[in-house]
């Protein structure tokens, strides 16, 4: 029973090791079979999670696995993006010496972050963040470049430094808590000295900040975003923030109020999303532009995290901004996949008279980013602040809102070029059909899901498994 409670995971691991072992089989013209396997796997994976999707909450492996509403959306929303990773990476990975090497980290590094979102112990929270983050140095320095060697470099040597202070926050919070499992945990930090506890949890809170790409463990994001492949970037800037969030939500919730961890919380948010939407200000490549947007973007999402078991609405807008994120992040990556020539904000000029539909796929991402109605973003931003209102940040929500205001010039700035004349902008040259696919779709999730959101309060049955 308990395994297979833990069958997306085992889909995942399945794929992952089939990929690369058919890679290393199949002659380099008919590589689309790893591709074949990794999205078998991916909707496997998506399948067997909808089968357990309405059964009670629950915890598995002696209580280090939670099985609960919170995993199930990260299970969901991994298997989602991944699958849309691919397919916006069709044209760009087909053929390539390291086509089917790519799919099997992709799938390694979804699992990392699928452990995550369920981690409910200390041991396995420091395993999903290894499963995690290995495979990502892997997919930046994958194209083999002096680009992408330099952003891999600073992102193993980042992801070292973040790493041992994770490993030494769980030391110490093992070592005053006296347990490993969150439940024993939260039991042994209520009479536990406050600063080793607070010293225990800023080490933990800064490693997984590494992870989702916040304060102070951003600096990797906009060099990985600029300098990776497009689907790797697309793929390190969405899907390991999803379980990385979910994960910080589940360790804040057992830490006990000797401990001011809703204020330090908070103040990461406000910092990463002001830091990072001024930074964006200043940026021309449409890449490090969206590595910039996505720091910005974990501020927002950690508005409901500062607020965690002060409000019943804190997890729902937490799970509803992160699935209208990584849908909206993608989408945004597709339409850069598909016209790689236009690296810069300018290139983007005379997009919507050459292509349309990816001018529109471009509107509702950027609009959608920004928190415009009816998108799925929107609706995400709109449950955060009011989650973070009902949690007494009101002085957060107002920094919010402010931050909100100020990404817009930059989202403008890149929308306006794809309305005017080409100008000087470069030429499309090879279409890249299957990241245009991608991009229309996922633009067309982004309003379905603003729009179903809309419709139906979000609502998050049963508590958080402990």
């Amino acid at each position: 029973m308990q395994l297979a409670a833990l069958l997306p995971e085992a889909c995942l691991v399945v794929g992952a090791v089939a990929a690369l072992l058919a890679g290393s089989f199949l002659p380099r013209t008919r590589q689309w079979g790893a591709r074949l396997i990794a999205v078998t796997a991916l909707v496997a994976s998506g399948a067997a999670t909808l089968v357990v999707l309405g059964d009670p909450a629950r915890t598995v492996m002696m209580s280090a696995f939670a099985v609960d509403t919170a995993t199930n959306v990260v299970r969901l929303v991994v298997v989602a993006g991944t699958l849309l990773v691919i397919g916006l990476g069709v044209d760009e990975l087909a053929g390539q010496q390291r086509e089917s090497e790519t799919y099997a980290l992709l799938l390694l590094s979804a699992l990392g972050a699928s452990v995550l979102g369920g981690s409910n112990d200390l041991l396995v929270l420091a395993v999903a963040f290894l499963l995690t983050s290995i495979p990502l140095y892997a997919l930046i320095g994958i194209r083999r470049d002096a680009g992408a060697a330099e952003a891999a470099l600073k992102t193993y040597l980042l992801g070292a430094l973040f790493g041992i202070l994770l490993l030494l926050g769980l030391t110490v919070l093992y070592g005053v808590g006296g347990a490993t499992a969150y439940a024993a945990l939260a039991d042994g930090l209520r009479t536990a000295p406050a600063a080793a506890t607070a010293a225990g949890a800023v080490g933990v809170v800064a490693g997984l900040m590494f992870k989702a790409g916040g304060v102070p463990g951003h600096f990797w994001v906009p060099d990985a975003a600029q300098a990776a492949g497009t689907a790797a970037a697309g793929f390190l800037t969405t899907i390991p923030k999803v379980g990385a969030l979910v994960a910080v939500y589940r360790l804040v919730v057992g830490l006990p109020d000797t401990v001011a961890w809703s204020l330090l919380v908070a103040v990461i948010a406000a910092v990463t999303m002001t830091l990072g939407n001024l930074a964006a200000l200043a940026q021309r490549d449409v890449r490090r532009l969206l590595g910039w947007s996505t720091v910005s973007q974990v501020g927002y999402l950690l508005l409901p995290v500062a607020v965690a078991g002060r409000t019943d609405s804190a997890l729902p807008s937490l799970l509803l901004y992160l699935a209208g994120y990584a849908v909206t992040n993608l989408a945004a990556f597709a339409v850069v996949a598909a016209v790689p020539e236009r690296r810069t904000v300018d290139d983007h000029r005379g997009l919507a008279a050459t292509s349309p539909w990816l001018a529109a796929a471009l509107v509702v991402s950027l609009l959608s980013l920004v928190g415009t109605p009816p998108t799925a973003v929107f609706l995400g931003k709109l449950t955060v602040f009011t989650a973070a209102w009902d949690g007494g940040l009101a002085w957060l929500v107002v920094v919010a809102a402010a931050n909100t205001v100020v990404s817009l010039f930059y989202y403008l700035r890149w929308i306006g070029p794809a309305f005017r004349a080409a100008g000087g902008a470069p030429q499309d040259g090879q279409r890249r059909p299957y990241a245009l696919v991608a991009a229309v779709l996922a633009a067309a999730c982004v309003l379905a899901l603003g729009l179903a959101a809309g419709a139906v309060s979000p609502v998050v049955e049963g508590p958080v498994a402990r």
